[in-house]
């Protein structure tokens, strides 16, 4: 699939709320936008349409679009809801997964415990997660998850980027080898205790 201008401005936005670049309230200037990235304002719109699809920005009349606030009170809905879609995931992939997927996700295992910075061991973790996930061929609950993800990720730098440091997962690990053995009750478990060590 061939990367529109909107989805390339699209993903640069969202990394940028994201990681805190842009930050609650900030405004989101069409105008400003358009001459930043040198195009139209048709691309900008598409992409701003996005970010309000995912949570990450809203829109006032005749006052323009900006960053959605964080709320504190989110983030445990948002991994309560991981933890359901995910294990719900989990469950019908490890029947299907092939050496392959094995493989492949513990290569982003190894990149994620390499990371050296937050950023490149966010884009790390999530991916280790979808392709762990992927193998249950469900596209609309991956789809959610990856939403999720998202918001996740947003709560994670804000909160924990001043103390962020590069280390191992010893979860990914566990995890990674219970679905490797087939144990379904063990990888949800583990996953479910992973994901809430982010409270």
């Amino acid at each position: 699939m061939i990367e529109t201008t909107a989805d390339r401005i699209y993903k640069t936005l969202l990394e940028r709320i994201v990681t805190g670049d842009l930050k609650a309230e900030d405004k989101l200037r069409q105008d400003h936008l358009a001459r930043q990235y040198e195009t139209s304002h048709v691309p900008i719109r598409e992409a701003l349409l996005r970010l309000e699809a995912k949570g990450l920005a809203y829109s006032v009349p005749h006052k323009g679009t900006r960053v959605a606030s964080l709320e504190p009170t989110e983030i445990r809905e948002v991994i309560e809801m991981r933890i359901a879609l995910e294990s719900l995931a989990l469950s019908h992939a490890i029947p299907q997964m092939t050496d392959q997927v094995l493989a492949n996700a513990d290569q982003v295992r190894q990149d994620c415990d390499a990371a050296k910075t937050m950023l490149a061991w966010n884009r790390a973790d999530r991916i280790f997660h979808l392709t762990l996930l992927s193998a249950c061929k469900m596209p609309r609950l991956l789809a959610s998850i990856e939403d999720l993800q998202i918001l996740t990720a947003r709560h994670i730098f804000v909160h924990f980027a001043a103390d962020w440091v590069s280390r191992n997962d010893p979860d990914h690990t566990v995890l990674l080898e219970a679905c490797r053995n087939g144990e379904v009750v063990k990888a949800r478990d583990c996953l479910r205790d992973h994901l809430r060590r982010v409270l």
